[in-house]
Order: structure tokens, then sequence, then C-alpha cells
């Protein structure tokens, strides 16, 4: 046993679960900042407001197939170097960090071409033709962010291997200075230049090539791997495996987009059906009322992903020491801290949605619009504690080993569930199934989660010692 690390199977859980999860919630909370931060901004703009919000709202997802293939290639260069690291295997550590960084270069290139090629196509796919204003918005946002996809996923690919290498505070504070740059930025550009979503994806941009820059300069002053120029020529094995190794952090990505996509092609067309918002000048508010409810939604998650992920060093060590008790009481401190997460987010949902919207610039809209909003934070997060609950489930089943069934679980979720629902009640609801969908797929959701935590239960207290 590596006794460097004996303290995870001695200290208190409680001790280790703060070490471990809070410098991950952070970084996570501060990668979810940038398309937050840009909609804020551009919400509480007058002359971009509700336009400029459901623009946001259109492009989000395509920055997140972005993400998922970036986190699949740092993920597995991450669980790949970690491995030949243990294994004494420092060569194949250098080799797999140089794959990844051409990797990560070529995949990015060829993702920017393929979206400067098929921009509008791919733009009316995320529902960006609900107003010939709102499309103006999106075509003007998604060329500048599809700029600086190159860097933002060599920035992210590149996080997960420093923190590999030992330095998971340089990559917080990498992640950390692009996103304050960002925020400098946004209402500089966005205000006083006038700039409009051009400022805003700017901003962005901007703050990505910092992050990149600082992954670039501790690339080249690595601690523990230090790659030679003949570690960037990539080899098939090591290719294949790193990828298999960050296939779950690609799929958990990329189902969200598939849920994203189906809930904005269902709001454009139920919306033309409704009274309301079937009017041109009316035709963008339940895109962008619900895209702010997903940037709360996404806030919330990070905080919860995080605490979870963060925890997998614990389990994972005490699993393998056989030490099933502490990793029992972990899971029951880990779900009982989640559901309070997902309380407090519940009571800020149904006790101030105003209060929320107010951030994102509901003052310069119509009563329509703060009325659907109300109603859409009500309604959507009204089942956060199980959501909250079900997502500590699914990274927990990874932890213990179960990664197939923690893949199964998270893609009926957002696949099966959120894409099925989100397609079928509006059918028989209109634009309120769209906000029913959420609350449903996580009840269906918890059913299961609640038989597979039980089970692990019996199974930790079958061989705890």
């Amino acid at each position: 046993m590596d006794t460097g690390n004996q303290f995870l199977g001695t200290e208190r859980v409680s001790k280790l679960m703060k070490q471990y999860a809070i410098p991950c919630i952070i970084s996570l909370l501060v990668g979810a900042l940038y398309n937050i931060v840009d909609q804020i901004f551009i919400a509480n703009a007058s002359y971009l407001g509700s336009y400029g919000n459901a623009a946001n709202t259109v492009i989000f997802p395509l920055t997140v197939v972005a993400l998922a293939i970036a986190v699949m290639i740092g993920d597995g260069c991450c669980a790949f170097v970690s491995m030949a690291l243990g294994r004494n295997e420092l060569e194949k550590a250098k080799r797999s960090v140089g794959n990844a960084v051409v990797l990560s270069v070529a995949t990015s290139l060829v993702l920017m071409a393929v979206y400067f090629i098929f921009a509008n196509s791919i733009i009316a796919m995320f529902g960006g033709t609900v107003n010939e204003e709102t499309f103006h918005h999106s075509q003007e946002y998604f060329f500048y962010i599809t700029l600086g996809i190159p860097f933002y996923m060599f920035g992210q690919s590149m996080n997960p291997i420093i923190r590999a290498d030992g330095n998971p505070k340089f990559a917080m504070f990498s992640t950390l200075s692009g996103a304050v740059i960002n925020i400098i930025l946004d209402p500089i550009f966005i205000f006083c230049f006038k700039w409009g979503m051009m400022g805003a994806a700017v901003a962005t941009v901007i703050g990505q090539v910092l992050t990149s820059l600082l992954a670039v300069w501790y690339l080249m002053n690595m601690k523990v791997i230090k790659p030679a120029s003949g570690d960037y020529v990539l080899h098939k094995s090591i290719c294949g495996r790193m990828l298999t190794l960050g296939i779950t952090s690609f799929l958990s990505q990329i189902s969200l987009v598939a849920a994203m996509a189906a809930i904005n092609n269902m709001l454009r067309k139920y919306g033309t059906l409704d009274a309301v918002f079937g009017q041109e000048q009316y035709a963008q508010i339940p895109m962008a009322v619900v895209g702010i409810v997903m940037k709360f939604f996404q806030i919330v998650i990070s905080i919860v992903v995080g605490m979870a992920a963060g925890c997998i060093p614990i389990v994972g060590y005490n699993m393998g020491a056989q030490k099933k008790l502490r990793v029992r009481e972990l899971f029951t401190r880990l779900l009982l801290t989640e559901a309070l997460v997902g309380a407090l987010a519940l009571i800020l949902a149904e006790g101030c949605p105003r209060q929320l919207i107010d951030i994102f610039g509901a003052a310069n809209e119509s009563s329509y619009y703060t009325d659907f909003a109300i109603k859409a934070f009500r309604t959507y997060l009204c089942m956060m504690i199980l959501a909250c609950v079900n997502k500590a489930c699914f990274i927990f089943l990874q932890a213990v080993g179960k990664a197939l069934s923690s893949t199964l679980l998270s893609m009926f979720r957002e696949v099966v569930f959120g894409v099925g629902f989100a397609l079928l009640l509006p059918v028989f609801f209109g634009l309120d199934g769209v906000l029913y969908s959420m609350p449903v797929s996580d009840i269906l959701t918890f059913l299961i989660s609640a038989i597979i935590i039980a089970k692990t239960y019996r199974e930790l207290n079958e061989k705890g010692v």
C-alpha cells in the first residue's frame, strides 16, 4: 500500500470530503462562469435583451460539444498517466501527454472547420431560427466563439493533465484567470464599446486564450512528466486507451447536448402555437427564459458534481483497502449533503424566482417574460433534490468501479428520459410540457437510483470491515 496516501484510510471522512471536494467545486464553478457571465451582461444590455439571451442559449450546447471532446482527451490522459506512474512507466506517461496535446489541437481545428462550414445549419438545428433577430445574434456570437474553439479545447483538455502532474492549484489558477478576464472585459465590450454579441464572445475568447497560454507554459515546465519531441508522435494504442478511459466523461457531456437540442426545438415549435409567444416580437422569450433556468441549474450541478467527483480518490482508496464501512459512511454523507444542496436550490427557485430573473435583465422585458420565467423556475426545477441525489449516485457508482451502471444510468436520465419526455410531453401539454420534462425525468431516474443505492448499501454491509 502507498504509505503516502494512508491518511485517506484513517483521516475523518468529513475532513477528507472538505479537503478534496472544495477545489473540485471551485474549478467546475469557474468553468461554468464563462457562459453564465456572458448571459448576465447580455441580458442587462437593453439593446440585446431577450434576443441576445435566446442566442446565448442556442450557442451554449455547441460549446458543450467542444468541452465533451476536450474532457474525453484530458480525463482519459489523466487516468492513463495516473496508472502509468503507478506502474513506474514514466515513458508511457510522457507519450500519453504528448499524444493528448496533438489530439486536442487536431480535433479542435477539425471542429472549428465544421462549425464554420455548417454554421447556419447548426444554428438552425439548435433552435436559432425562432425569429430573425435571434438568428442574427446567434450568427454573430457563434462566429467569434468558434474562433476561440482551439484555445478553449486546449485549456480544458490540459487542465486534468496538470492535475495528474500533481499541481491542482495551478490547474485551478489557469481556469480562474481566464474567467476573471472574461468578467472584467464583458461589461467594457458590451456597455462601453457597444460591441453587442461580438463583445461578449471576444471577452470569452480572450479569457480562453489566457488559460491556454498558461497551460502551454506549464506543459513546458512540468514537474514529473516532461514530454520530449518524440512523445508528440501519435501512437494508435495509447490514443485508443486514452479515449476509452475518457469516454464516460464524453458521454456525460454529449448527452446533455442531445437533451438541450430537443428542448430548444420544442420551445421553438410549440412557442409558435402559443397565443402570446406565437407573436414575432415575443417568440424568443421561452428559449431565453429556459436558458436562464438552465444556467441556474448548471451552477447548482457544478457544486453537486464537484462534491461527488472530489470524493472519488477517497472512495477508490478505501475500496482498494477493503474499508467498506468508511465507503458507506462517505456515501451516506455525500447523499445527505447533495440533498441539502438541492433543498437550498429548491428554496431559491420556488421562493425567489423574480429576484433570480432580475439578475438576467428582466427589468428590460415585458410582463410576459417575467410571468413565464417565474413559472419556468418553479416548474422546471421542482425536483431539484432528486436531481442532485441522482448526480451523486452516478459519480459514486463510477468511483466504486461500476462504470457501466453509472454510464447507463446517466444515459437513461439525459437521453432516454431527458430527450424522450422533452419530445413527448409537449404533444399533450404544449409549452408547459417542456417544463414538465425535467421533473418527470428526475422522478423516474430516482426510482432506478434508489434501487441501486439500496443494493450498494447491502454490498457495503456484506463486505464491510
